[in-house]
């Protein structure tokens, strides 16, 4: 089961009632957060979360509003004694922004670890998250993410009978050890099936639409998109700036076939983005609004 929460649906600015971009994960004990806008501890703070757990923060780009939170969170990490590493993943130039910010947090009892994407496409795993960072068309380097929970195939009990694998090595190949017993190899290919379908979340924003979005969010659980702007006249605004319409995100979850799409990255001028859902709608029925603190499960089907 994957816990999911849109921390801050806001964009350039935090308003009294919505904090800035940030998306936060929890997964078997590990937490991950995509962007760090500002309020981002607030926001954590209001749902309950604790930011000590989380191993994974990835950067969509470097704009303020999507990481001015950072320097914040690690000192309360740092405060709350957390040790244990933390792995970094963003646009080149991530380690030296990171350093640049740290000016203001210079001490930390954890280690930074610092992945710089360079590639249009990039596969990476962290504690049991598989990442694909994909690159975007916004006015600096931007990546989106898709973040997936793989699962192993169903186990095939008569086969592992049939193959006389003793009963106490099946749970352990059910979890994909390779095991020697008493002169013979057992692999967890011998008793599971097909894999099955896993869980696969999709964030993207600050971009123009572009087929890599749509290509990777393929089929996700959910999509998780900027809608910057949503009246009709401020489309040349949208293609000027780089970034995305909602009826655009709407065509891209209708195009990707997910199962869910959360609009989010509101314009501080849009005050009443329900009003343009009707007809999103008709392009996305499932299209929903995004709101801070905005909570969903996904678990396998």
């Amino acid at each position: 089961m994957l816990d999911v929460c849109l921390l801050g649906t806001a964009g350039m600015m935090p308003l009294p009632y919505r904090w800035l971009t940030s998306l936060m994960t929890r997964y078997n004990g590990s937490s991950l957060l995509i962007d760090c806008g500002e309020g981002t501890q607030i926001a954590m703070k209001e749902k309950g979360w604790s930011a000590k757990p989380i191993d994974t923060i990835c950067f969509t780009h470097y704009h303020a509003d999507h990481i001015s939170g950072l320097p914040g969170l690690l000192l309360t990490m740092g405060n709350a004694e957390r040790t244990e590493p933390v792995t970094m993943i963003g646009p080149k130039g991530l380690e030296r922004v990171v350093n640049a910010l740290r000016t203001i947090a210079p001490e930390l009892p954890f280690e930074i670890r610092y992945i710089e994407l360079t590639q249009p496409v990039e596969y990476l795993t962290e504690q049991g998250y598989h990442i694909t960072a994909f690159r975007v068309n916004h006015n600096i380097t931007c990546y989106g993410y898709t973040i997936e929970i793989p699962r192993a195939g169903e186990f095939q009990v008569k086969q592992a009978e049939t193959l006389g694998i003793p009963k106490n090595c099946w749970g352990r190949l059910q979890k994909g050890e390779i095991l020697e017993l008493e002169g013979r190899t057992y692999t967890p290919d011998m008793v599971l099936g097909a894999p099955r379908k896993g869980i696969k979340l999709t964030y993207c924003t600050d971009t123009r639409p572009v087929p890599a979005i749509t290509e990777h969010a393929k089929e996700a659980d959910l999509l998780i998109i900027e809608g910057m702007y949503a009246e009709k006249e401020k489309e040349t605004k949208a293609k000027q700036y780089k970034h995305m319409t909602f009826y655009e995100a709407a065509e891209i979850a209708r195009d990707a076939e997910v199962s869910d799409m959360w609009l989010t990255h509101f314009s501080p001028s849009l005050v009443r983005a329900e009003d343009y859902m009707e007809e999103v709608r008709r392009i996305y029925p499932g299209a929903r609004l995004g709101k801070d603190g905005k909570t969903i499960e996904l678990d396998f089907k």
